[in-house]
C-alpha cells in the first residue's frame, strides 16, 4: 500500500523531532555520565568504612538508627566523607604537622619495592607538571604519529644527547578522553611546535576530544632564518 503524502510528512516530522531531542539530551547525558563516574569513584573510597559503621547500627538499633541502613544515604555520607578527607589532607599539607606526616608516609612507601616505583613516578610527574621547563612552553605540538599529523604533548623535562649534546624534550602525549593514559616521546627541542595553550586549556581540549578548543592554534614551526653571506 502506497504511503500517502500526509503520512510521509508525519514520518519526516517524527524523525526530525526525535533527532532534535537526541541531540539536545546527548550533552546532558554525557555530563551526567562524567559526574556520576566522579561521584561513584569518590564515594567508593569511603563506602566500606561508612557501611561498616552504619550497617551494624541499623541492625542493632532499628528504631533509632534504622534509617542508616538505606543504600543511597550511605552513598551520600561516603561521598561527603571523601570530600572532607581530601579537603583535610589539603589543609594539613599546608601545615607543619601535615608536611611531617607526608614525609613519614613517603618514607614508608619507599620501603615497598613495587609501591615505591609507582608512587614515586606518579609524584614526580605531578611535581614536574607544576614547574615549567626553563626556556620551553609546557604545552606543545609534536609530529605524531607521523610528520603529516600533530598531537598535543606536555613537556615534562629536558634531556641532553650524550653523544651530540643536542637538547631533547621528554613529551607526554595524553590520549582522550582519559589523559592519565598516553605515550611518552623523546623529541628534539628544535622539532617542538610551541603553543599558547595553558595546562587547563590543554586538559579541556584533550578530555573533550577537541570539542573545547581555542579559536586559533599555532600548527607550523617558525622556519629558521637563513643567513646569507655579504656580497662581494
Amino acid at each position: 500500500m502506497a504511503i500517502s503524502f500526509a503520512q510521509r510528512i508525519e514520518q519526516l516530522h517524527l524523525q526530525r523531532f526525535l533527532l532534535t531531542g537526541m541531540l539536545t539530551l546527548l550533552p546532558i547525558w554525557l555530563t551526567w555520565v562524567v559526574f556520576k563516574f566522579v561521584f561513584v569513584l569518590l564515594a567508593g573510597i569511603s563506602q566500606p568504612w561508612i557501611e561498616a559503621i552504619f550497617s551494624p547500627l541499623s541492625r542493632n538499633f532499628p528504631v533509632a538508627f534504622g534509617w542508616l541502613g538505606s543504600t543511597w544515604l550511605q552513598w551520600v555520607f561516603a561521598l561527603v566523607a571523601t570530600v572532607v578527607l581530601i579537603y583535610t589532607v589539603g589543609w594539613a599539607t599546608n601545615r607543619v604537622i601535615g608536611q611531617r606526616l607526608i614525609r613519614a608516609f613517603d618514607a614508608a612507601i619507599t620501603r615497598i619495592p613495587l609501591m615505591k616505583t609507582i608512587y614515586g613516578g606518579a609524584k614526580k610527574l605531578l611535581d614536574l607538571m607544576q614547574t615549567k621547563p626553563e626556556g620551553l612552553q609546557r604545552v606543545v605540538l609534536i609530529d605524531f604519529p607521523h610528520r603529516d599529523m600533530k598531537a598535543v604533548g606536555l613537556v615534562t623535562r629536558v634531556l641532553r644527547d650524550s653523544r651530540t649534546g643536542e637538547e631533547l624534550a621528554a613529551v607526554y602525549v595524553p590520549t582522550p578522553p582519559n589523559p592519565t593514559s598516553g605515550y611518552l616521546e623523546i623529541v628534539p627541542v628544535g622539532q617542538l611546535t610551541p603553543t599558547d595553550m595553558t595546562m587547563d586549556q590543554a586538559m579541556a581540549f584533550i578530555i573533550s576530544g577537541g570539542a573545547v578548543a581555542p579559536e586559533t592554534i599555532r600548527y607550523s614551526r617558525t622556519p629558521a632564518v637563513e643567513e646569507h653571506p655579504d656580497a662581494g
